[in-house]
């Protein structure tokens, strides 16, 4: 007879078995995923900023290859086509070479208030406005690199990861070797999996004895996201859930801080633990002679349902606390973000609407709002992309 800690195992290998089921319906054959979405040519000039006419002059004058002809002529453009769009007429964002790039950390320390959500969100809203994005999965939990297209127990080896530069004894002197592309030409990942936490582990241990080991982690986490960050507009690090190293040297290594939270008083009391927390752990830092220095620290509200009477106090609670640290938009709760992450994917990658056209359409005008107030924040300061040309 099985014990019930023995069962824990069997149901652990269920999961796993269900998992693998989703991942060959949501993947090709390879484990990964293809970018089918598609706009025409009307999306393809509100995307850029231009008019349509802009785009298919540069197409007959031979400035750019025009759409190939037959079933795709009505949305012949991919995130690739766009991506030589902006570049041939000149709407390619770029920072000014004397800025330093954003480098983004998404952080609270509960879970489920869509952390990872809006990283991978956020990535792909901002490959679609022509950003060259770098996405680190911090988390050995790796929802961010499962959302990416990757298997990470099967497809993503440790030494994939972080942990080989931040380990003990470290086999990598430099992050260029985590660098994966992704099915989106202008988004790379620096992916996970749950060996990862062996670094926790290891640089807890170091750290008992009053090394300076964790300092010394902490400053190279820093350093090596600085290095990669120069080849990026901005750079988004999905910490995990939690006051570990990892999460430590991530908020270290950051130079802005987006928290998101969902509108309950769980996740509201929740959050106003995390930010008393970052305080003092900051603080600490400091005296540690580890520098902590935020572009800016904004908080953003998730999963709020506009029906629900609760949420909309909640909503007034957070203003009146927070006052302008609180993004004045919220990430509306979508059926299209839930259906879409089944699918291991984000709303912008859906070839067309799992629900309604409306419901679609409502969600990713959201989206665009809610995420745009980031990149907002990004141009406003240090690091901010300009036109080119």
């Amino acid at each position: 007879m099985h014990s019930e800690v023995e069962r824990i195992g069997e149901i652990a290998q269920a999961g796993e078995r269900m998992i693998e089921r989703l991942r060959r319906r949501a993947f090709l054959p390879e484990a990964r995923k293809a970018l089918a979405v598609r706009f025409s040519l009307a999306e393809a000039a509100a995307l850029l900023g231009c008019p349509p006419e802009r785009i298919t002059a540069a197409e007959a004058a031979g400035a750019v290859p025009a759409p190939p002809p037959g079933h795709l002529r009505r949305t012949p453009y991919g995130v690739t086509e766009l991506q030589a769009l902006r570049a041939a007429l000149g709407l390619l964002p770029a920072r000014l070479t004397q800025d330093a790039p954003a480098l983004i950390a998404v952080q609270n320390f509960k879970g489920g208030v869509g952390k990872s959500t809006v990283t991978t969100h956020l990535a792909h809203y901002c490959a679609l406005q022509g950003y060259r994005v770098l996405v680190v999965d911090c988390d050995s939990q790796a929802t961010t690199t499962t959302l990416f297209g990757f298997n990470p127990h099967v497809t993503i080896t440790r030494e994939q990861t972080l942990y080989p530069y931040l380990a003990l004894d470290p086999t990598e002197s430099d992050l260029a070797y985590a660098v994966h592309p992704t099915p989106w030409p202008n988004v790379d990942l620096i992916p996970a999996n749950l060996e990862l936490f062996d670094v926790e582990y290891e640089l807890a241990a170091s750290g008992a004895g009053g090394e300076s080991v964790l300092a010394a982690r902490f400053r190279k986490l820093k350093q090596g996201l600085t290095e990669l960050a120069a080849g990026y507009d901005l750079v988004l690090l999905d910490p995990p859930p939690a006051l570990g190293t990892i999460s430590l040297a991530v908020m270290q290594a950051a130079n802005a801080l987006i928290v998101p939270l969902a509108a309950t008083t769980p996740d509201f009391c929740s959050t106003v633990q995390f930010l008393g927390m970052m305080d003092q752990v900051t603080h600490q830092l400091r005296d540690a002679g580890i520098d902590v220095d935020y572009r800016f620290v904004r908080l953003l509200c998730a999963k709020f349902d506009s029906n629900d009477p609760s949420h909309g106090m909640l909503r007034q609670i957070m203003e009146q606390t927070f006052g302008s640290a609180l993004l004045p938009v919220p990430i509306l709760e979508s059926a299209e973000i839930s259906h879409a992450a089944l699918r291991m994917m984000t709303v912008y990658e859906l070839e067309r609407p799992i629900g309604t056209v409306r419901t679609h359409r409502r969600c990713k005008s959201n989206l665009d709002e809610a995420l745009g107030q980031i990149t907002a924040l990004v141009r406003g300061g240090g690091g901010r992309p300009v036109r080119a040309g």
